[in-house]
């Protein structure tokens, strides 16, 4: 049996070293499999979930054939969304820590064109973005790829799935045919045969089975006879289990925000996310949900990859997937580390097609159960316990995570004023000029009184109370 210890690997030891420190202590199954192939210069292609580890496994790969003293563009990841494409990058920094003078610059959609620009003509090693800002600036004559070694298609099927592949197709134009290619998906719809073949010369398949992650996760499954009844149904499963955060996957975007804006209207904590909000409206969907000021989030697949929550509640399924792999990675974002997860579906009689194929795929046979009882529907609503505070500074303004929990723990002036504690600050998040933070809900207004009373940096910053 190969080791699964990362010095066993043919990489260079600034990059094992900086792995140690990191808290790296073994490969997961998919870098076990995979770097080898990767590290000798071979064409991958890889099936892993999120969490699986295959950013370290291609992060690892392109690192180690890096040429720091060459300052051009060697390295182009592309990811389907922004946010997966702001996670890839923090990742492949963190591993390259060890790395002196190394550039990774981000180049995504919904962010100013004037930054981008600037930073491309100072130029970059590693090259992290969405399909459409790269074709952007490949068009306009901004971005080189002649110095490329190395491609990565990192959740390729989502690319595909978001009508990507003609922009795909232009950019592998501008690569040099004598490179490496990686190819990274959860899933393998039909769609990949083809633009992997045409891609990569001789690819190495690598596939970490993913049924043995449903284990902590208790599916439930219920029957519904119409779309209303599938509000309805919502509204009765959130009553039952009262999550903290759940998630539900719709099918279509108008879908997502209709559905959304019914349980909101009942009363509901919730959000929409997919593919027509702005990336602003984006952001915050996805800061509010992460720190828990919002309970519920429905979204779209394609909205959701590159979510990156921990400890989630729940999961409901309001239409299942045609997919079984896309119905075990949708269930599989709940359960994690550890923690046991509730996962339901509903069902009607003409999705039964589904329902086979998914037995088949799980190896063995789906009961339906009845949905709680109607009694509950009245039941006072579980709301979340913390409120998300925005401030208008951010890293331009040197502004940091401990600046702001700082100014919000710091003894009052004014005798009559509530100190708060730490333990009533929750998430922090510094963006470029802009910061979240949030707080628990019976404190709200006393910390954007602190805030706006005090300074950060030197400077007063306007705070106010993202609601609705």
């Amino acid at each position: 049996m190969a080791s699964s210890n990362f010095s066993s690997l043919n990489l260079s030891p600034a990059l094992i070293e900086n792995l140690s420190t990191l808290g790296y202590k073994s490969m997961t199954p998919i870098q076990a499999q995979s770097l080898p192939h990767i590290i000798d210069g071979k064409d991958v292609i890889g099936q892993g979930k999120t969490g699986s580890g295959k950013t370290a496994a291609f992060g690892l790969g392109l690192l180690n054939n890096l040429n720091v003293k060459r300052f051009r563009v060697q390295t182009l990841v592309l990811c389907p969304t922004r946010e997966l494409a702001d996670q890839v990058a923090s990742e492949i920094r963190k591993l390259a820590r060890s790395i002196h003078n190394i550039k990774v610059l981000t180049l995504c959609g919904g962010s100013p064109l004037g930054p981008q620009i600037g930073s491309l003509e100072h130029g970059a090693h590693i090259i992290v973005g969405t399909p459409g800002r790269i074709e952007d600036h490949l068009n306009r004559g901004r971005l080189n790829l002649d110095d490329l070694n190395t491609l990565v298609l990192d959740e390729a099927d989502r690319m595909l799935e978001m009508g990507f592949e003609p922009t795909l197709e232009l950019i592998f134009k501008h690569c040099p045919k004598d490179r490496q290619t990686m190819l990274f998906s959860a899933t393998f719809p039909k769609e990949i045969k083809p633009l992997s073949e045409h891609l990569m010369q001789n690819p190495v398949t690598v596939k970490v089975a993913s049924s043995d992650t449903t284990k902590d996760i208790k599916q439930h499954f219920y029957s519904v006879d119409s779309e209303q009844d599938r509000t309805h149904a919502v509204r009765l499963l959130l009553q039952q289990f009262k999550p903290e955060s759940a998630v539900i996957f719709c099918t279509t975007k108008v879908q997502t925000q209709d559905v959304a804006d019914q349980l909101h209207s009942f009363g509901f904590s919730t959000l929409a996310l997919h593919g027509d909000l702005e990336q602003r409206e984006r952001d915050q969907a996805l800061i509010r949900f992460s720190n828990k000021s919002v309970s519920v989030l429905v979204a779209t697949d394609v909205a959701a990859r590159g979510l990156d929550i921990d400890n989630l509640d729940m999961v409901i399924n309001y239409h299942i997937s045609q997919d079984p792999e896309i119905h075990i990675h949708r269930i599989g974002r709940t359960g994690r580390a550890g923690s046991k997860g509730v996962a339901c579906s509903l069902i009607s009689e003409k999705e039964i097609h589904k329902m086979i194929r998914l037995e088949d795929y799980l190896g063995y046979e789906i009961e339906s159960e009845i949905l709680p009882s109607a009694d509950i529907i009245n039941d006072p609503i579980k709301k979340p316990m913390m409120s998300t505070l925005q401030l208008d500074g951010g890293k331009k303004q040197k502004i940091r995570p401990g600046d702001i929990l700082g100014a919000l723990t710091s003894k009052s002036k004014n005798s009559g004023q509530q100190d708060i504690q730490g333990n009533q600050v929750g998430k922090i998040q510094v963006l470029d000029i802009r910061a979240y933070v949030a707080v628990h809900r019976s404190i709200t207004n006393i910390a954007i009184q602190k805030l706006n009373e005090g300074k950060l940096k030197g400077r007063k910053v306007k705070v106010r109370c993202i609601r609705g």
